[in-house]
């Protein structure tokens, strides 16, 4: 009986990387989950995963530290006793702030973990001698038509989106680098289910994604075997416009 396949999930106990780890785990693949802190699976996943009972450990790393970012496939593959096949950069630091209010230390924070971690893991593979391995990164739709909100998120998502096809062209052939996209997906307490109803109807599709949209997106990545260097965007066509505010402020009652 032949090994499962294996990958590695950054910010892959919950939310977004939750449910992503969750269609993985349904597939048959043994899960190494990168958190931030300690890491205990949100309450659906580790149903998914006492369900399904695949293989699964729990590496806690802060994506911020360069050293601990190399620290973490090594790990992950004294752990299993191989490397992983799918990599999928799903880790983000977001936090508002604008142009105006950006930090230094906010431009260089969200840089570390949203571009330079993915970029580190991506070489870090690479030289691993997989061969026919598979990158993910996540990004955010609004990569398209960026605003000034969340400004080092922003410019952070913008720096990986551009790393994307370049590492895929480096890398190739031992490595397929690709990415997704998604629009508004797991809204926050912030939105009211009115603003949301407004805002699904202001997608050209006249839709929101949802998580099983993107999981989507990442189970056709997997088996599209002569796709790489690219990104698709799932979100309900939002790349399509442009909107002068995040999501958060639109959609209100008078706005």
């Amino acid at each position: 009986m032949s090994e499962a396949p294996l990958a590695l999930v950054t910010g892959g106990c919950r939310r977004l990387g939750a449910a992503l780890a969750a269609r993985l785990a349904r597939a048959g693949w043994a899960l190494a989950l990168n958190a931030h802190g300690a890491v205990e699976p949100e309450p659906e996943l580790a149903e998914v995963l006492r369900e399904t009972g695949v293989t699964w450990r729990a590496f806690p790393a802060d994506l911020g530290d360069p050293q601990a970012v190399d620290a973490l496939l090594p790990a992950v593959t004294a752990a299993f006793g191989r490397v992983p096949t799918l990599l999928v950069n799903n880790a983000s630091r977001f936090e508002f702030d604008t142009p105006e209010s950006a930090t230094g230390e906010a431009l260089l924070g969200h840089y570390a973990v949203n571009a330079a971690a993915p970029a580190l893991l991506c070489r870090a593979l690479a030289a691993s001698g997989a061969r026919g391995a598979l990158v993910v990164n996540i990004l955010d739709q609004r990569i398209a038509e960026p605003n000034g909100d969340q400004f080092s998120y922003t410019l952070s998502k913008l720096a990986l989106a551009s790393l994307t096809p370049i590492l895929a062209r480096h890398f190739a052939p031992r490595l397929r680098v690709n990415a997704i996209a998604p629009g508004l997906t797991m809204p926050t307490a912030d939105y009211d289910e009115g603003q949301l109803a407004r805002l699904a109807d202001a997608m050209p599709l006249d839709r929101l994604p949802e998580a099983a949209d993107i999981a989507d997106a990442l189970a056709y990545l997997v088996g599209a075997r002569a796709v790489t260097g690219q990104t698709i965007y799932v979100d309900g066509g939002a790349h399509l416009c442009r909107y002068e505010r995040d999501f958060v402020f639109l959609g209100k009652d008078g706005n």
